[in-house]
């Protein structure tokens, strides 16, 4: 490494956060910008360990210690190509992935870890600014057709990897604008979405089409898409939302929570006028503890909301790792996001028993209970303490508490595609039961990340463009690497 001590003469910084106070009047990413001497020094920190666990760490299998070296020495040519061989969007993950790689970095033993994820962004940012990211389309075309369902960050890998390969792709979108989750679930304080459509100009200028305000069933149909393309690969998300299924739970003002989030993202697109759905002067409850639950208070904060209580099953995480949680395991401690520190009230070890609604069917309150974790036979579970139900007021309430597996919506059944008794389609090697189609993304894993998805949309497309072609030149992941697995997304 070009600083062989740099890891002891610099400690870790990230950008600083604009003022709590200030960020909420506006949807705009909260972070300042990042000097590159800082940068610099960041990067200085990387040791060049003799084994990289960073790597094991990364879904994505990212070369992290080379484009750290390159970036110290300012050689961002070879940083984007390093970055780029393995991760298709790097603006998208160096801005909203929890960085599972800084997890297990082995300087996070004793040290406060690299900070990989901000490189990651730095790295893409700069590229974009030097003209080093160009439009590539493919010198030669195969005469292979591809249809994507679905445009969220597996269906763009699968895309932008499958393009490059040469077939003609063709994006379908049910949605007015490409992104899925990244465009209509991830809130505009964490990824403004001019970020996206940077990317998916520069995709069509390679070649990818897009076919946006097509839904499946509606106003294209699936045999028509099979007719049509050699290939298909479905990637339209776990977009089954886990229901509470407890009384009260059809009051008006009880909502899934990407009923709000994706209608304030059509706000600030100028899709639509105002969302159907205000925080504004209310009690809003919010059931989950995870990213999206943290998201939903993020934006109840910015619509002015009375006051906003996040609620959690599990008992409160320990702020440092336990013995049964060591290095490079994903860390299972209290994560405090910039949501959070812009106001809300935190309850742990706590249930949900009742939603309680006016003659109106307005959700006005909710009777919950307190839990004891504790040993039952061999395994944890729980006990509500006596005496401890209660009722607190609630004019809204958000759902945040997962989701089951791909959207009940006949899709799969439409594309001749099995499942299993858990909702998710039976695959192997990404090609499901039709031998033409193929699975990318949380539809085929569940519920997970977005790094996730990227790797397995670029997956996907080594194996289409093997059953199309007999075999493939796309780079494919090491998989001798240990990766961190979903356990990230159901702990949040």
């Amino acid at each position: 490494m070009g600083a062989k001590e740099g890891f002891i003469q610099f400690k870790r910084e990230t950008p600083v956060a604009r003022d709590p106070k200030e960020r909420v009047g506006d949807y705009k990413e909260i972070y300042e910008p990042f000097s590159g001497e800082q940068l610099n020094h960041q990067a200085a920190r990387c040791m060049d360990c003799g084994v990289p666990f960073c790597h094991n760490g990364c879904p994505l299998g990212n070369v992290i210690p080379d484009f750290n070296d390159a970036v110290y020495n300012q050689e961002w040519e070879e940083a984007i190509t390093i970055l780029r061989s393995t991760n298709n969007f790097p603006e998208f993950t160096g801005r909203i992935c929890p960085a599972p790689c800084e997890a297990s970095c082995v300087l996070g033993i004793n040290k406060d870890p690299v900070a990989i994820e901000l490189i990651e962004k730095n790295i893409a940012e700069k590229a974009y600014e030097l003209g080093l990211i160009k439009a590539n389309p493919p010198k030669t075309r195969t005469g292979k057709s591809v249809g994507v369902i679905g445009s969220g960050p597996a269906g763009l890998a699968a895309a932008d990897q499958l393009n490059q390969a040469g077939h003609e792709v063709t994006v379908f979108e049910k949605d007015s604008k490409p992104g899925g989750l990244l465009r209509y679930g991830i809130p505009d304080f964490k990824l403004e979405k001019w970020v996206i459509d940077r990317r998916i100009d520069f995709m069509k200028q390679e070649g990818v089409i897009f076919s946006c305000d097509t839904e499946v069933g509606f106003n294209i149909k699936a045999e028509n898409i099979l007719r049509n393309f050699d290939a298909v690969v479905l990637a339209t998300g776990a977009a089954q939302p886990r229901a509470l299924n407890i009384k009260g739970d059809d009051l008006k003002g009880v909502h899934f929570a990407m009923e709000f989030l994706g209608k304030q993202n059509q706000v600030i697109g100028g899709e639509i006028d105002e969302n159907p759905i205000s925080a504004k002067g209310k009690h809003v409850i919010v059931i989950g503890g995870g990213d999206t639950g943290s998201d939903c208070i993020g934006t109840s904060n910015r619509h002015g909301a009375a006051s906003i209580t996040q609620l959690e099953l599990l008992p409160k995480p320990p702020q440092k790792r336990n013995t049964l949680n060591p290095w490079p395991e994903w860390p299972m401690t209290l994560k405090t996001s910039s949501s959070h520190e812009e106001g809300a009230e935190r309850v742990f070890s706590i249930l949900t028993k009742e939603f309680i609604g006016n003659e109106a069917g307005e959700v006005v309150g909710l009777k919950l209970v307190d839990l004891e974790w504790k040993d039952l036979g061999g395994r944890m579970g729980f006990e509500e303490i006596p005496g401890t139900e209660r009722e607190v007021p609630c004019d809204l309430a958000f759902l945040a508490i997962g989701y089951t597996g791909p959207a009940q919506n006949g899709l799969l059944e439409a594309f001749q595609v099995d499942t299993m008794e858990n909702t998710l389609p039976k695959s192997k090697n990404y090609k499901s039961s039709n031998g033409k189609v193929f699975l990318a993304g949380d539809m085929r894993r569940g519920q997970s990340l977005v790094v996730w998805a990227i790797s397995e949309g670029r997956e996907a497309a080594v194996n289409v463009d093997e059953y199309l072609m007999g075999s493939s030149m796309l780079p494919q992941k090491d998989e001798s690497f240990f990766h961190v697995e979903d356990e990230i997304a159901n702990a949040g």
